[in-house]
């Protein structure tokens, strides 16, 4: 019987991706379906993918499933037949991911939620299910001429930073329950307008849609299955491709590149950059935009404070986190969520924070 948690330690299992020989497949998909018992639904998945050796983050809640994952190559048709066998889940729409290195994953996850995305919204009368229109690549290529037309990008500030669709209004805001009233307010007065919205894989849109239906606008469209889907078609079908630069995608990746054309910088140096990183302090370990040149200057840091706590031995460093803002060096992990506006600038011009 397989475990229902993997305990092996993260850099044994990198290491092991690393060193696999075989190909894998990163797909995505979601659904806002009635799950009557996700816990079980929950064991009973993990069981199934385990034993395909598959990798991947999973949430399950009562209104449904949203998952990025990869699958071995020689176990794919197993997957899409034991997944199309599940009432819950026969023929829902795949997404592959378009930059692919097969290493988007290095353990299988799947977690029980209140819901598969946290929305905030807490009024009954809401209505999920009465979505927007759906367009494709083409159609949502042909809608952006639209003088009407007004173009939200439903993601994060950090997402929305390194790629986006042009004249997109791009909330500054670092999740979606932030979002949904940020756009709300911004758009205000514009409810007869075309509204075009996108997000990474769909998801976010489908419920946002819904809630811009609700709160009174009229022409309501999301782009289906996302940018991970726009780009798929852009391809197949050699359309000009709208969206610029790299779709950030939520796997060890980072982003999947869609264009040449690089939007962001480097948060400490300035240099044109749209390389997301973490900081290579665990205590800290704050995403942020780092050229090479950079990389190698701050070791993979975000301030010197956090270079020099990242050199320290491994012991050394969780002494410090025992009494981390209390007594140890102060990095940029306590103050991120209060800075985070002003990040860029930070980095850029007091390294020694």
């Amino acid at each position: 019987m397989a475990q229902l948690i993997n305990r092996i330690n993260k850099e044994v299992l990198k290491k092991q991706l690393k060193e696999e020989s075989f190909k894998r497949i990163t797909i995505s998909f979601y659904s806002y379906i009635n799950i009557e018992n996700p816990t079980l639904m929950r064991d009973e998945l993990f069981k199934q993918w385990s034993d395909l050796n598959c990798y991947g983050r999973i949430y399950l809640a009562h209104e449904g499933i949203n998952a990025q994952m990869n699958v071995p190559e020689n176990n794919w048709e197993e997957f899409v037949k034991q997944l199309n066998s599940n009432n819950y889940f026969n023929d829902i729409p795949l997404k592959l991911a378009v930059d692919d290195n097969g290493k988007s994953f290095y353990k299988l996850v799947i977690k029980v939620k209140q819901k598969i995305v946290a929305d905030g919204i807490k009024d009954k009368d809401f209505d999920s299910s009465n979505t927007g229109k759906y367009l494709n690549a083409k159609q949502f290529n042909e809608a952006l001429n639209d003088k009407n037309t007004v173009v939200v990008d439903m993601r994060n500030h950090y997402e929305s930073e390194v790629g986006r669709f042009e004249g997109a209004f791009c909330p500054d805001a670092d999740t979606f329950r932030e979002e949904l009233p940020l756009v709300i307010e911004h758009l205000k007065g514009m409810e007869n307008k075309k509204v075009l919205m996108y997000c990474t894989g769909g998801i976010r849109c489908e419920k946002a849609s819904a809630y811009f239906k609700y709160k009174g606008f009229k022409d309501v469209n999301h782009l289906q299955g996302g940018v991970i889907q726009y780009a798929k078609e852009v391809k197949e079908q050699n359309l000009e491709s709208k969206f610029k630069g790299i779709n950030f995608v939520f796997d060890e990746r980072i982003g999947e590149r869609i264009t040449k054309d690089v939007l962001s910088n480097c948060h400490q140096c300035g240099e044109p950059c749209d390389r997301h990183v973490n900081c290579k302090n665990d205590d800290c370990h704050l995403l942020f935009i780092q050229c090479s040149d950079c990389e190698e200057k701050m070791r993979g840091c975000c301030t010197t404070k956090c270079k020099e706590i990242a050199a320290l031995p491994i012991e050394e460093q969780r002494k410090l986190r025992k009494g981390r803002i209390k007594n140890g060096p102060e990095c940029l992990s306590v103050y991120k969520s209060r800075l985070r506006p002003n990040l860029a600038e930070i980095l850029k011009n007091n390294l020694s924070l």
